[in-house]
């Protein structure tokens, strides 16, 4: 796929989210999965719900909701927690002591950990007060 034509795709599924219409988002999101591998498929539904979630943040809540395959909602959730486990051990927390991943995949911060999260996130505008 080209740059072109990624670019073509992450515009599609963003105007699929904003318009919040399933079935064109669904048949865009099955296209994109006979092509390529899950992992890609979730970074590009990433790109896209970035895009979006400034212009319209209930779309995303609808994306994630109603649109989202159980397998990319899961590769997104294994992104992210794969993030958040590298920030944390770059600020200097030890896995299984100060954060754990529970059985269904929900991220365990002791109180540290939790305020160095937020305050990360406050820090780089993710969260607003």
């Amino acid at each position: 796929m080209t740059c072109t034509e990624l670019e073509r795709q992450i515009a599609k599924l963003a105007m699929a989210m904003m318009t919040r219409n399933s079935q064109i988002g669904k048949d865009l999101i099955s296209h994109l999965k006979a092509q390529l591998t899950t992992e890609a498929v979730a970074g590009i539904i990433i790109i896209s719900i970035e895009r979006v979630l400034w212009f319209d943040p209930k779309s995303v809540l609808w994306t994630v909701n109603q649109l989202l395959p159980t397998d990319i909602y899961q590769e997104i959730q294994n992104t992210f927690l794969v993030h958040f486990y590298k920030q944390l051990i770059s600020k200097g927390f030890v896995p299984g002591k100060d954060f754990s991943i529970d059985a269904k995949s929900q991220l365990l911060l002791n109180p540290q950990a939790k305020s160095a999260m937020f305050s990360n996130l406050i820090k780089n505008n993710l969260i607003t007060a």
